[in-house]
């Protein structure tokens, strides 16, 4: 692609090659990609203004244990439990280091379906920040009848 600014010294050099200087530019490609971004913003604008759907799956296997475990239950309204007993936020990470039933410094966290993720992350950051190792409790889904 070649551009000229002075036309006459320009136009006499490629007569005698035999080509003729471009004037213009092509905005055919430009407008080409534009329009494509401007589809991509387009699509992923709705994707982001109503969020992706995910539905956490069930997990198929079951683990049997017979020790003592540290249990913290959140309900669908966010009150926290701790081995069936009501506790605070501020001291469940006090009250999971006094229990003496567990041998490991591990916590098990048993959330409704229903609850919101606010508080269940309020309970693994509080445990976490104690150096409390944190387990999600999940329900075994027997509804495959196929096995591997």
């Amino acid at each position: 692609m070649g551009f000229s600014i002075d036309s006459s010294s320009g136009s006499r050099r490629n007569r005698r090659y035999g080509g003729t200087t471009l004037s213009e530019m092509n905005v055919v490609p430009l407008v080409d990609v534009v329009l494509v971004l401007l589809i991509i913003f387009m699509l992923t604008a709705q994707a982001m203004q109503f969020g992706l759907e995910i539905e956490v799956p069930k997990v198929k296997t079951e683990k049997a244990s017979g020790q003592d475990l540290n249990v913290v239950n959140i309900t669908k309204t966010g009150e926290l439990y701790f081995n069936e007993k009501p506790v605070n936020i501020n001291e469940l990470a006090a009250t999971v280091k006094a229990n003496k039933k567990a041998k490991e410094n591990l916590v098990y966290i048993r959330a409704d379906k229903a609850t919101t993720y606010d508080p269940i992350a309020k309970v693994v950051a509080e445990l976490t920040d104690a150096k409390i190792g944190v387990r999600l409790v999940t329900q075994t889904d027997d509804s495959n009848p196929r096995r591997r």
